[in-house]
C-alpha cells in the first residue's frame, strides 16, 4: 500500500513536536546501559554454551574412555574434587541464574457492540449538541478528526454517547465491566483455563481507579481464589500495558508453576473533557474505547500450546527531567474543568525517551554484524572525534514484526522515518488507530491481533512491541513465536472484516 505524501507539512521539520533525528546524536551511555542489562540478566547466555560444550564432549566418549577417566581420578585425588566442585558450581550458577522462561498461552482483544460505534460526522455533531464548546473548538476538532488517523468505526462508551452525557461513577464502572469481562470472558473460552487457576492477577488502567480497585472487582466477578497476587496500576498511561507485563515476568520468578491475568484498559466516561483549552481537547478526539486480557504462564507444559515466549522487556523512564515530567498531566482548566493537557514539547520528549529505550534494546535483539557496525561508527564519533555519521541498526534483521503504540499518526510517521521501516511493517500499528482509535495501553495487542489476523505469524518470528506514555516511560517487549498462528482457527477483533484491510490512511504532518 502506497501512501500519499503531504505538499505542504503542516509545521516546521525543526518543530519540537516532531521526533528527533535518531541519526544525529546517538548517547554512549545509553548504548552502556543495553550492554549493562545484558550481562546482569544474561549471565546464563554465556554459561549455556560450556555447560553444551562440555556435554557435547562427554557424549563422543566411549565406555573404554569413561573407564580410563574413572581409573584416572582414582589415583588422582585432587583432579577429582577440583573437577567435581567445578561441576557443580557451574551447574549451580546455571540453574540459578537462568530466569523461568515466560509463556505468552493467548489473549484476547474486547471489541463493543456495534451500538457503541462513533464516525467522525458523529462526534462532531454530539461535541456541538452539548453546548459546551465554542465554534472556534468545533472547528478544531474537526481539524484534528480529519488528520488523526482515525476512521468511521471507532467506539465510545454509551455515556458519553447519551444526548446529553451521562457521566456519572456508576456509567464509569459499567464501562470498566463491559471492557474488562468481555475480554477475559473470551480470553478463559479460548485457554480453556480455570479461574482457580490463577495465581497473579495485574490490572492497568490510568485514570480511573474505583474503590474496590478494578483487580478487586475481576476477584469478586470470577471468584478468584484468596491467595491470589493482585495488582493495581495507575496514573502510568499508554506504557502501562507493558509494565504490567513486565510486572507479571517479573512475579513469574517467584511464584513457580503459576499463571498470570494480564489485563490492560483505560476508561473514557470519567475523564471526557468539556472545557475549551485546546490543548485538552486533543485526548477527546483521539482516545476511544477498548481493552485486552492476556494470560501468561511459567508452567513448562504450557510451552507446547503457547502462542509466544517473551524474549525481553525493557523499560526507560524519564521521570527526573521536569520537562518529560510536565508533558502529559491531568489537571484542571481555568473554568474548574478537568482533563489531560499535552505539552507542545510531547514529540520531542516521545522521541528522546524512544531513542533511548531502542538503544538500550539494541544489545539484546540486534545480530553481532549490526552492532560492531554501530559500535565503530560510535566510538569513532564519540571518543576519536572523527567526522562520521554513527551507524543506524537495521532493526528489521532483529524483528519480522512491529507494534507500535497507536498513539496517533504523526509519531507513526516518524517512527517510520527514523527506524526506516516499510508501510507493511507499520500497517498493524495504522490500521488499529484507523479502526479502534488509539485504545491507550491495550492498542499493541490490537496490533498484534491484526498480524495474526493477516495470517503473517510464523513459528520463530520476533515481534517488538513498544509504547510510550505519561511520566515519561518508553517500553519494550520482545516476544517469538513458539508456533505459526492459523487465523482460521482464531477468535479476535479483525476475523470479520480482515479482508477489507489495509485501506489507504494518507500520511501528515504533526498537527
Amino acid at each position: 500500500m502506497t501512501e500519499p505524501k503531504p505538499n505542504t507539512p503542516l509545521i516546521s521539520q525543526s518543530s519540537s513536536r516532531n521526533l528527533p533525528d535518531f541519526k544525529k546524536s546517538v548517547k554512549l551511555k545509553y548504548v552502556k546501559l543495553g550492554y549493562h542489562h545484558l550481562i546482569t540478566h544474561g549471565m546464563y547466555v554465556f554459561i549455556t554454551p560450556l555447560v553444551f560444550i562440555i556435554a557435547v564432549q562427554l557424549s563422543t566418549f566411549s565406555l573404554q574412555d569413561l573407564y580410563d577417566l574413572w581409573e584416572h581420578l582414582q589415583y588422582n585425588l585432587i583432579s577429582a574434587i577440583v573437577c567435581s566442585a567445578l561441576l557443580v558450581f557451574l551447574s549451580t550458577v546455571y540453574f540459578v541464574t537462568r530466569p523461568s522462561p515466560v509463556y505468552l498461552v493467548n489473549f484476547s482483544c474486547y471489541k463493543p457492540e456495534e451500538s457503541r460505534k462513533c464516525t467522525k460526522r458523529m462526534f462532531v455533531d454530539q461535541s456541538w449538541l452539548t453546548g459546551t464548546f465554542t465554534e472556534e473548538n468545533l472547528a478544531f476538532q474537526r481539524k484534528i478528526l480529519e488528520r488523526s488517523g482515525l476512521g468511521d468505526s471507532t467506539y465510545l462508551p454509551e455515556a458519553v454517547l447519551n444526548i446529553p452525557p451521562n457521566l456519572s461513577m456508576k456509567e464509569a464502572i459499567k464501562e470498566a465491566e463491559d471492557v474488562m469481562y468481555g475480554a477475559i470472558d473470551e480470553l478463559f473460552a479460548k485457554t480453556t483455563v480455570k479461574t482457580k487457576d490463577i495465581g497473579i492477577l495485574v490490572v492497568n488502567c490510568s485514570l480511573f481507579n474505583p474503590t474496590p480497585s478494578l483487580s478487586a472487582m475481576i476477584i469478586n466477578h470470577y471468584k478468584l481464589r484468596g491467595n491470589i497476587v493482585s495488582y493495581n496500576l495507575g496514573g502510568m498511561g499508554c506504557s502501562a500495558g507493558l509494565i504490567s507485563i513486565a510486572l507479571a515476568k517479573d512475579l513469574l520468578q517467584v511464584y513457580p508453576n503459576s499463571y498470570a491475568l494480564v489485563v490492560s484498559m483505560e476508561n473514557i466516561t470519567l475523564n471526557w473533557y468539556f472545557g475549551n483549552d485546546r490543548s485538552k481537547l486533543i485526548s477527546n478526539c483521539l482516545f476511544r474505547m477498548g481493552g485486552a486480557a492476556i494470560l501468561l504462564s511459567n508452567k513448562s507444559s504450557d510451552r507446547r500450546r503457547s502462542k509466544y515466549q517473551l524474549v525481553h522487556a525493557v523499560r526507560t523512564h524519564k521521570g527526573a527531567d521536569d520537562k518529560c515530567f510536565g508533558c502529559i498531566t491531568q489537571e484542571e482548566d481555568s473554568t474548574g474543568k478537568v482533563g489531560v493537557t499535552l505539552s507542545k514539547d510531547l514529540m520531542a520528549v516521545a522521541g528522546n525517551a524512544l531513542k533511548t529505550n531502542i538503544t538500550t534494546l539494541g544489545p539484546l535483539v540486534l545480530p553481532m554484524s549490526e552492532q560492531l557496525l554501530f559500535f565503530a561508527t560510535l566510538i569513532g564519533k564519540k571518543l576519536l572525534k572523527m567526522k562520521v555519521k554513527p551507524y543506524i541498526p537495521d532493526f528489521k534483521l532483529a524483528f519480522e514484526h512491529f507494534c507500535i503504540h497507536a498513539g496517533g499518526r504523526a509519531v507513526l510517521d516518524e517512527l517510520e522515518k527514523n527506524l526506516q521501516l516499510s508501510d507493511w511493517h507499520m500497517e498493524p500499528s495504522r490500521m488499529t488507530l484507523h479502526r479502534f482509535g488509539n485504545t491507550s495501553s491495550s492498542s499493541l495487542w490490537y496490533e498484534l491481533a491484526y498480524t495474526e489476523a493477516k495470517g503473517r505469524m510464523k513459528k520463530g518470528d520476533r515481534t517488538w512491541q513498544i509504547a510510550f506514555g505519561s511520566g515519561f516511560k518508553c517500553n519494550s517487549a520482545v516476544w517469538k513465536a513458539l508456533r505459526t498462528i492459523n487465523p482460521a482457527k482464531e477468535k479476535n477483533p479483525w476475523m470479520d472484516e480482515i479482508h477489507s484491510f489495509p485501506v489507504d490512511v494518507p500520511k501528515v504532518s504533526a498537527i
